[in-house]
């Protein structure tokens, strides 16, 4: 069950681990990547057999399933596809028969099983970071926190103090806090605490991915495992 972000807060997550849907469908696809690159999902469908059409679909923010790929069931009874994104943000995927495709693409909001169900997965956009704090401990940032070794958040110049970012590296994601302004280095997008880069292995000027956090579309009847 997808959660809401918790200001502050880091997650973990295996993105090996595939989603297990009610029907006993599976799908295994990266929890967050960088915009720019291919998607690549992995799984079965039940009801399927060997030469079946799959289609990948993808439940966007408004709440409409779309088309995002198409796949054939392999002799294993899994099947793979791959598309590349044009938006950053927050998706839910789901794969069913080609055949059902249709009719799950005119239930806005819903599967054809008629609940929100699927792998939730982020799209970030790419951004150039820095991190600061030595020097700094002890201090009040501009947004009135007091600095130290322990703050998890990020400086951004305009950006609302309070406002969730989530932030992407190698598989680790954290959700944090604006709780000052900057950076003042041209070409860079964030700057993080000492914190939030030891959270996500970031020790100097680097391209991660971000993105406003917001509270995920629910995903029902699905774990991980």
């Amino acid at each position: 069950m997808a959660t809401a972000p918790t200001p502050g807060g880091m997650t973990y997550v295996d993105p090996s681990a595939p989603t297990v849907f009610a029907d006993g469908s599976t799908l295994t696809a990266p929890l967050g990547q960088l915009l720019g690159g291919r998607v690549s999902v992995t799984g079965t469908v039940a009801g399927s057999k060997p030469g079946d059409a799959i289609a990948v679909l993808t439940l966007d923010q408004a709440g409409a399933w779309s088309n995002a790929a198409a796949s054939t069931v392999a002799p294993d009874g899994t099947y793979t596809a791959t598309w590349k994104p044009a938006h950053s943000g927050h998706l839910t995927i789901k794969a069913v028969l080609a055949a059902q495709a249709t009719a799950a693409t005119r239930v806005v909001g819903t599967s054809v099983s008629g609940t929100a169900e699927g792998r939730a997965v982020t799209l970030y956009k790419r951004a150039r970071v820095t991190w600061y704090g030595p020097g700094f401990y002890g201090r009040k940032t501009a947004c009135g926190k007091r600095m130290s070794k322990r703050l998890l958040g990020v400086a951004h110049k305009t950006l609302p103090c309070g406002t969730l970012v989530e932030l992407y590296n190698n598989g680790n994601v954290v959700t944090v806090p604006v709780v000052d302004r900057g950076p003042f280095r041209k070409g860079t997008s964030y700057d993080l605490t000492s914190a939030t880069a030891g959270a996500l292995g970031v020790t100097a000027t680097a391209t991660i991915g971000a993105v406003r956090a917001v509270v995920p579309t629910a995903v029902s009847a699905a774990a991980s495992r």
